[in-house]
């Protein structure tokens, strides 16, 4: 015989009204509420007239107000920050310069960043040298600078041991790790620390005597939204560190946690505008020190926290300019507008939605448009689906948030790259030409067999001959 449940008395829902905020983000980071034709005290309108189009146009007031954001944030935490303006994000000489005289180091992964570094007068002790490729000459350069070098693999190790020998002096050195913290794992780089290898590495570099294991690093991934991550890696790094420092008697001098903080750009699988989504640097700050603090007891000393940034320093400072320069019907009906700037100058196109406004006033509403550039490529698509006011042939166009890896990974295709301008208050100075087919075409070479009539004439042709008179 089957109970029935008794009959219980109705109670009516309770309704309560929430407010909706943006998730973790509340304001916005670095951005003034300046006139969206003008940057700092200069017109929009006048740099497009006077340098034409496209052409990227950095504010140096946003570029030191970040990088003065981010210090602070971390060091009102921890006191033994320092920041290392990693250079494969912008290598441009004043770029450099900017962050440098704010007191940034240089991170470096490669010879050829680790000599624009030394050229710009940084000194060897306030240079990281990172990255899987590291010539032999190389390394010797930066351990008699007295860089900080911080290890990749068993075999940079075995040839840095033997480097000391050469040299005739024991070297210091870091060692990079990779932990169990993503997926996909972050593990092309370093010693994974669950495995055991990065204890057989340090193992290797004591029993040599001739390498003393003194600071670790670790970069734990790329426009990195989860402040979680850096509290997870930074836990697990001073763990490693006090474990080093009670098996080989050693001090580890420092900490670097690497880069990957997230700039206000949204990704295209976002839902979110990045503005609100992502965190504030107080945020990064809390979760990278709070755990580094908390294993303070268990070191011998306080290591000096370093702190590779790169995108969220550069990426808001920086707009490329550009002009429509045809308006079409697609086949399926939506509009286009074809802009002469490309992907060639906006490689993380494939990873924004970068905001894009328009320099001029409209009494008409949005509509949508794909923003396609001018390259001879399917492919090349700024942005699709944006909502502008109705574009016409010569709008100029803003494209903004472009400052992070524009410049070192751009290419010359189709057509010569940009210049690149620095706006400091009233002042606009070029930091960087714009190329020109001499230049791109400057190291050229025409073998003899196929000189001919036509060639001859060619720039390549007529430059040798001049460079033999």
């Amino acid at each position: 015989m089957s109970r029935r449940s008794p009959t219980l008395p109705y109670d009516p829902p309770a309704l309560e009204s929430l407010v909706v905020r943006p998730l973790m983000r509340q304001v916005s980071r670095n951005h003034s509420a300046s006139p969206l034709d003008r940057l700092e005290g200069v017109s929009l309108h006048d740099v497009a007239s006077r340098f034409g189009t496209p052409v990227y146009v950095v504010s140096e007031r946003r570029l030191r107000e970040a990088h003065r954001s981010l210090r602070d944030a971390v060091a009102r935490r921890y006191p033994e920050v320092v920041l290392a303006w990693s250079y494969k994000t912008h290598y441009l000489s004043a770029i450099c310069s900017v962050f440098r005289s704010e007191g940034s180091w240089a991170e470096v992964v490669s010879g050829f960043e680790y000599g624009i570094a030394e050229d710009l007068g940084v000194p060897g002790k306030e240079t990281i040298f990172n990255g899987p490729h590291k010539t032999d000459a190389e390394l010797e350069r930066a351990f008699t600078r007295g860089s900080i070098v911080n290890l990749d693999s068993f075999g940079e190790l075995d040839r840095v041991i033997r480097l000391s020998r050469r040299m005739g002096r024991k070297l210091d050195a870091g060692i990079r790790l990779n932990m169990n913290l993503n997926y996909p794992p972050w593990d092309k780089f370093g010693f994974n620390v669950e495995s055991g290898q990065a204890a057989d590495a340090c193992r290797r570099a004591f029993d040599s005597g001739r390498v003393r294991v003194n600071g670790l690093h670790a970069h734990l991934g790329t426009y990195v939204n989860d402040p979680g991550l850096y509290a997870r890696g930074m836990d697990r790094m001073a763990q490693f560190a006090a474990e080093v420092e009670s098996r080989h008697a050693a001090t580890i001098e420092y900490l670097d946690i690497g880069g990957g903080l997230a700039s206000t750009n949204t990704l295209h699988s976002q839902f979110l505008k990045g503005e609100a989504a992502n965190p504030t640097f107080d945020q990064y700050a809390e979760a990278i020190c709070t755990p580094l603090t908390r294993r303070l007891p268990f070191l011998k000393s306080r290591p000096r926290l370093f702190l590779e940034a790169g995108r969220c320093l550069v990426d808001e400072a920086a707009s490329l300019l550009t002009r429509v320069v045809s308006v079409k019907q697609l086949s399926n009906g939506m509009k286009a507008a074809i802009v002469d700037g490309g992907v060639h100058l906006l490689p993380t196109s494939y990873w924004y939605k970068h905001d894009i406004q328009v320099l001029k006033e409209s009494r008409f509403g949005l509509e949508e448009v794909h923003l396609l550039g001018c390259l001879c490529m399917q492919i090349d698509v700024i942005r699709t689906a944006v909502p502008l006011p109705p574009l016409t042939e010569g709008d100029l166009l803003v494209v903004r948030n472009v400052g992070a890896y524009n410049y070192s990974q751009s290419m010359t295709f189709i057509y010569p790259r940009p210049a690149w301008l620095l706006v400091s208050g009233n002042r606009v100075e070029v930091i960087r030409e714009g190329e020109t087919p001499e230049y791109v075409r400057a190291l050229d070479r025409i073998p003899p067999h196929l000189l001919t009539r036509e060639t001859r004439k060619s720039f390549v042709a007529r430059r040798k001959e001049r460079r033999g008179a």
